[in-house]
């Protein structure tokens, strides 16, 4: 079993992350390498540009659907 002894999460360890605290799914494991090993910066940011696209798609969606109606 590989030990992460306080290294750095990589960036896609970082995307899956903030993809798992969006919906409220992260195992133990996980959690306890981001706080050990993890730049609050790198979550912060990759919070912000999630929630960014999120609210872009939904924006998106839901003109798409409104102007389909008539």
């Amino acid at each position: 079993m590989r030990q992460d002894n306080g290294q750095k999460p990589s960036f896609g360890q970082v995307v899956l992350s903030t993809l798992a605290a969006a919906i409220g799914v992260q195992s133990d494991k996980n959690r306890e390498r981001d706080f050990k090993g993890g730049s609050i910066k790198a979550y912060v940011a990759a919070g912000l540009i999630f929630t960014a696209l999120f609210v872009l798609t939904l924006v998106l969606v839901v003109k798409m659907v409104l102007s389909n109606m008539g």
